[in-house]
């Protein structure tokens, strides 16, 4: 970030970056003459900190507290494995605009099996399926911003070699 500005694109996704992991409590960033400090508020009561976030995400910036309500969840029928953000960040179907998506409904998976990456600040992180299954489902468009915890993808969990391979 050196050779350039910081942008308000980059300040949001810094925001939700410390927002959607609990291992900040307070961060500070100086970029030339703009400077970021966020302050989890709350942070002494873990409990309670979950407990507002199923509710909504709450940040304090430049002295002010933010309370941004969650989208409601949509609900799954019961015996799906979920596969959820682990960040916030943009969702991606596909290593490369040019290649196919990482897995299509109907495709089998094993744990191992990288089903889509989410982009974090230019970094790029493979997210595995996590379960033996059959994706049922893709939740989320590609290209897509995503929350911490937003299922991405549902699979019917079991033997994977039972499903027509891709």
């Amino acid at each position: 970030m050196a050779d350039r500005e910081l942008t308000y694109e980059d300040l949001v996704k810094i925001v939700e970056l410390v927002k959607s992991t609990s291992h900040f409590s307070e961060f500070r960033l100086k970029v030339g003459d703009i400077e970021v400090s966020l302050r989890r508020v709350g942070s002494s009561n873990p409990g309670a900190a979950t407990q507002q976030s199923a509710r909504s995400a709450r940040t304090e910036l430049a002295g002010q507290t933010i309370d941004v309500p969650r989208k409601s969840e949509r609900q799954f029928r019961e015996g799906l494995h979920l596969v959820r953000a682990p960040m916030v960040g943009t969702f991606y179907r596909r290593p490369e605009p040019t290649k196919p998506p990482f897995v299509e409904p109907g495709q089998a998976v094993e744990p191992d099996t990288t089903v889509c990456i989410i982009e974090v600040m230019k970094l790029m992180n493979s997210i595995p399926a996590g379960v033996h299954g059959v994706v049922a489902e893709v939740v989320v468009d590609d290209a897509a911003q995503v929350e911490y915890g937003q299922v991405l993808i549902a699979i019917e969990p079991g033997q994977a070699g039972s499903s027509k391979p891709r």
